[in-house]
């Protein structure tokens, strides 16, 4: 298994949706690809933090340069 497949069967292997052989397959990639398991444990993270539904409140300077970057991004410089 490749990098490229690895990317792409992780949303499935966190579903639970993949075959043994394939997850198998896929955990000896991210046993030996450093860069695979750090996309797989960000996206696991990501997953366990959207599922779990809390909302974080952020510091007001934080929010502010999120949205002053948001504007930036999507070219509207208004508040």
């Amino acid at each position: 298994m490749n990098c490229r497949n690895a990317i792409q069967q992780i949303s499935g292997y966190l579903d639970g949706n993949l075959d043994d052989d394939l997850k198998r397959t896929l955990e000896v990639h991210l046993n030996g690809c450093h860069h695979c398991k750090a996309v797989f444990d960000t996206t696991r993270k990501t997953v366990d933090l959207y599922c779990d539904g809390k909302l974080f409140q952020l510091p007001g300077t934080v929010r502010d340069r999120l949205h002053d970057a948001l504007r930036a991004k999507w070219g509207t410089g208004s508040k």
